[in-house]
């Protein structure tokens, strides 16, 4: 099903082709709209914000500062490379990321590498975390103190990374980074900002295993990320992917 959803979102736009290029990858590894200033660690190098991210998933491995820290099995921090230029925010651990301990790892997850791939990129050179680190009961929507306790980790996230374009996956990830309760379709169809990073809103990979409704639009979406990334950020003729 998966494939066969990729597969159509491709077939949308068959003629939206960019050419593909070895690209390096560096350093990878395992509030209102634009608030908050990014953290003293900017400018950093790859390879310090690799070490840097690895301490604060060693940090968030050890967190307690929530109801869910008793229900885990595993703190799903994030993955993918310290030096991306685009970075995906999900809501929160599965069942399957829990086991696992990374982040879209199960039905959803396979999706969304498909769609990093139709856009010319590999999992590799994205980052990819959530607004929580463990799972909630039942996969329900995470509650304010859940939010409030790993923000931190969140921002810092953004602030190590420092992605060109951080891509909001579904209502909960949109709505915590935006510091809105407007509904995804609201949000979605133009640029924010957070924490100095153009934001950009779509529907989660598994509303659209749900339905197929959401197809369309999210290929829309992320269409415009991808030219974005190419024509304002790099230049058309620059591939895209981790930065020199």
């Amino acid at each position: 099903m998966v494939y066969e959803v990729l597969r159509y979102l491709r077939d949308l736009d068959y003629e939206y082709v960019y050419p593909r290029a070895s690209r390096p990858v560096e350093g990878a590894e395992g509030s209102a709209a634009g608030a908050g200033a990014p953290s003293t660690e900017l400018g950093a190098s790859p390879a310090s914000r690799a070490i840097a991210l690895s301490e604060a998933a060693q940090e968030a491995a050890g967190c307690e500062a929530c109801a869910l820290a008793g229900q885990r099995k595993n703190v799903v921090f994030g993955s993918g490379n310290a030096n991306a230029e685009l970075m995906f925010v999900g809501e929160g651990p599965g069942a399957h990321e829990d086991a696992k301990g990374l982040p879209f790892v199960g039905p959803a997850g396979e999706l969304l590498t498909r769609i990093i791939e139709a856009i010319d990129l590999t999992r590799e050179e994205v980052y990819i975390a959530n607004i929580v680190k463990c799972r909630p009961p039942g996969n329900r929507d995470p509650l304010p103190a859940e939010v409030a306790a790993c923000r931190a980790f969140l921002e810092r996230q953004i602030d190590l990374v420092q992605p060109k374009i951080v891509v909001a996956l579904g209502r909960v990830a949109a709505q915590t980074l935006l510091g809105s309760d407007l509904s995804l379709g609201r949000m979605r169809g133009e640029w924010h900002e957070f924490r100095g990073a153009p934001l950009r809103v779509t529907y989660h990979p598994a509303a659209l295993l749900r339905s197929q409704q959401y197809k369309r639009p999210t290929w829309e979406d992320m269409k415009i990320v991808r030219a974005r990334l190419v024509e304002d950020l790099r230049g058309p003729s620059t591939p895209v992917g981790s930065r020199a």
